[in-house]
């Protein structure tokens, strides 16, 4: 497949491309975009500033870089939300991306470092950083992660036919948000959602905020060791997982999940995934060196190579569903025959 190929102007662009990225950053961080929506038609510079604790100066040039950009609109020196803006960096809009978006932030640095990735072939800062050993940065991991799959969620779960299922196992299931909505969703249904401790305990918070502690069980454990009682589930979902893996490590947890489940059951598998040039789209390509980056084994892989691994682990593989923008996700299910 051919690529359009860039113009120059369009290579001057990529290479200040960045300035964008930390202009939503700075904005995420200040809260903007909230005080905005609560200041409406007084979200003057100085009604901003002193909402946010910033100097008018510096929130000034912040503000018109982000007309500049299309994150904000401006009339009469009064600052709003986009359309966008409004459902996706608002705390609390329905499409709140505000806290994934600013764990990229959290990355940022580790992009300055893809020359190291390029010689070395190793992830240029430890994977531990986001899963345990900075209490910190774990938290805004998971809650990153939480922001990410509610927005996802809405769109995902309804994709999933559980009909006839009433157990399911949510593998390395972060905060638990996929497993929640999922209950919210199918009441006759209980999930178990396991992750790392460190991530599990955050997720038993999210479960019990979102009402499903019930019937959403925070299991620590790790899914590259363990083992679940022989077809003890009717589903299990695996979801924004497995681009952190090696082919061997998936085939691997596949098979695992091949034995929790029983015969007949179902397995979903939502992820980042490329065509099978590995080009596109280009954000999944993009995000393959995310991963690398910040862990031993990260990448992207194709629908047609997951397919390929689930027949290797024992399962029927189903159809590749496309997840609805904005952000490139496909959606493949499976059976065990």
């Amino acid at each position: 497949m051919n690529h359009e190929e860039l113009s120059g102007q369009e290579i001057v662009d990529l290479a200040s491309a960045f300035y964008g990225s930390a202009t939503l950053f700075a904005a995420l961080e200040h809260d903007i975009f909230t005080q905005v929506a609560a200041l409406g038609d007084k979200a003057k510079v100085a009604a901003l500033a002193k909402a946010t604790g910033t100097s008018e100066r510096g929130l000034r040039l912040l503000l018109d870089a982000c007309v500049a950009i299309g994150l904000l609109a401006k009339k009469d020196d009064i600052y709003a939300n986009t359309k966008a803006g409004a459902l996706s960096l608002v705390a609390g809009a329905k499409m709140d991306l505000s806290k994934a978006i600013l764990y990229n932030r959290d990355v940022y640095p580790a992009w300055g470092n893809l020359g190291k990735l390029v010689k070395t072939g190793l992830p240029v800062e430890a994977p531990e950083l986001h899963l345990g050993d900075d209490p910190e940065r774990t938290r805004r991991f998971v809650l990153s992660m939480r922001g990410r799959a509610l927005a996802i969620g809405q769109t995902v779960v309804p994709m999933l036919d559980l009909s006839g299922c009433s157990t399911l196992l949510d593998l390395a299931g972060g905060p638990g948000t996929y497993a929640a909505l999922i209950a919210k969703a199918n009441p006759h249904i209980k999930c178990v959602t396991v992750d790392l401790p460190a991530v599990s305990a955050i997720a038993a918070e999210c479960v019990k905020q979102a009402g499903v502690a019930d019937r959403v069980e925070c299991r620590p454990g790790d899914y590259h060791a363990d083992i679940y009682p022989a077809a003890s589930f009717d589903a299990v979902t695996i979801f924004g997982a497995l681009h952190q893996e090696s082919p061997a490590q998936i085939v691997d947890i596949l098979r695992r999940a091949h034995h929790a489940l029983k015969l007949g059951g179902k397995l979903f598998i939502l992820d980042m995934m490329t065509d099978s040039t590995h080009t596109q789209p280009a954000f999944s390509a993009l995000f393959a060196i995310n991963m690398a980056l910040t862990t031993e084994h990260g990448w992207v892989f194709s629908d047609e190579e997951i397919k390929g691994w689930m027949k290797e682990a024992g399962f029927i593989p189903g159809e590749t569903q496309t997840v609805p923008p904005p952000m490139p996700h496909w959606l493949v299910s499976a059976t065990k025959g």
